[in-house]
């Protein structure tokens, strides 16, 4: 067997790439748009400030309602059913809401009831995609380049992340509805190319036989899992109190006051920060002291939270959002790793599933947590006080899961260590 380098070199990683690659910049050119009209329409209507960021914090929540509701069956749908077509029915309803929200937009009809509508379904959608996707990517390459696949992945999500807001906020600038346009014809490319990857090797469920037992196994797994438990909940805590994405409309529009291309700005600094760090993983692994590491790039990220809540110059800010990317990316990079290869395969759609509910949480109901907070204390003091939160987080977490502390690399208990569909892929590999 020749030895396997690169991820690339397999074609169904190509075709997956690809698809979460025109997924994600679809997804977050949408999102942009969103949190933007419902904040102007609200600012529009005579509401002020913090009024209209308790829209934004209604956004946040009617997506967040739906992922925690439907998330534990979505990761059951990952392990039992065909990944690849539950990933095509997700990405086909986001295309529904996309087409949408672009004939609302174009007839000039768009009203908050109308993008709180497509909120609640977007959360659908994103409910049973997360744990399809990130259950898929390991049944794709062998075990031995999975860090690198994961780094390659993320790159996929963080570069949609870049040029996604950057897409949102140009195009709109241009003409309200072709964001959406254009997010449908993205959609349709990851149709197309979910579409081109062909049969992967896939473990059965074992233990329990009932769907709801298989849940219940799953989660169970988490709970007693400390590395898994810890490395979810230190991501769901950290971002969940320092997600300051939410109020990005308030700050580009009434504190920094840089309108629609400046929201882009915004929205693409954290993301190039964590593409590069993402491509620098991809070409160079890390290979030691991983646990304390996360810790400290968590750190990281809260303190140049701070930075960004108290900025009123537009390069700082940028600058701080820049940090705020890396650091991200650096502990997502190393969670991400941890969680794939410290679960068995035919309880990762499960485990996926729990790990893709904290990040709903920490996102989608941080941004619900930051809209209100900001309603009630202010957007400049919501944002510091959730950098804060974020670094007592880490300090609390190395103590109550100190095995954070102390992992060093990434390889498995001896436990797990036996052929999985990975290792039969390499067989499979000329």
């Amino acid at each position: 067997m020749t030895e396997q380098t690169s991820p690339f070199r397999i074609a169904n990683f190509r075709a997956y790439w690809v698809s979460r690659f025109a997924m994600t910049l679809a997804q977050y050119a949408m999102m942009l748009i969103i949190g933007w009209q419902t904040y102007t329409l609200a600012r529009s209507g005579g509401m002020d400030v913090g009024e209209a960021s308790g829209q934004l914090a209604i956004i946040g929540l009617l997506q967040f309602v739906p992922l925690f509701l439907l998330t534990p069956f979505s990761g059951l749908a990952a392990d039992r059913l065909n990944r690849r077509n539950v990933g095509r029915a997700t990405v086909f309803l986001q295309l529904l809401c996309a087409a949408a929200l672009s004939w609302l937009t174009y007839i000039d009809a768009i009203t908050l009831p109308y993008l709180f509508a497509v909120a609640v379904a977007l959360g659908v959608a994103r409910a049973f995609s997360g744990p399809a996707f990130s259950a898929l990517a390991p049944n794709l390459v062998p075990k031995a380049i999975l860090p690198s696949a994961i780094a390659l992945s993320s790159i996929a999500w963080q570069v949609g992340m870049i040029v996604g807001p950057a897409i949102g906020g140009y195009l709109y600038s241009v003409l309200p509805f072709l964001p959406y346009a254009v997010a449908g014809a993205l959609f349709l490319v990851s149709i197309a190319a979910l579409s081109m990857i062909g049969d992967v090797p896939r473990s059965p469920i074992v233990g329990a036989e009932r769907p709801i037992g298989q849940i219940v196994d799953g989660l169970r797994y988490v709970v007693r899992n400390k590395m898994v438990l810890g490395a979810i909940t230190l991501d769901l805590f950290a971002v969940f109190l320092a997600g300051a994405t939410a109020l990005f409309p308030v700050y580009a529009r009434d504190i920094l006051q840089v309108g629609e291309t400046g929201l882009a700005q915004l929205a693409m600094a954290p993301a190039v920060g964590a593409a590069l760090t993402a491509a620098w993983f991809s070409f160079s692994p890390l290979k030691s002291n991983v646990g304390p590491k996360m810790l400290w790039a968590v750190a990281i990220f809260g303190a140049a939270t701070i930075g960004f809540g108290l900025s009123t110059s537009m390069p700082f800010s940028l600058a701080m959002l820049f940090i705020v990317g890396a650091a991200d990316m650096f502990s997502v990079y190393i969670r991400q790793s941890l969680i794939q290869l410290h679960t068995p395969d035919e309880k990762r759609g499960r485990v996926s599933s729990v790990s893709m509910l904290t990040i709903s949480a920490s996102n989608e109901f941080g941004d619900f947590f930051s809209g209100s907070l900001a309603f009630l204390i202010g957007p400049v003091l919501a944002v510091v006080s959730g950098g804060i939160g974020a670094i007592a987080t880490v300090a609390l977490w190395a103590r109550v899961f100190p095995v954070l502390r102390t992992t060093r690399t990434f390889d498995p208990p001896d436990a797990l260590k036996q052929e999985t569909p990975e290792q039969k892929l390499e067989e499979t590999i000329p």
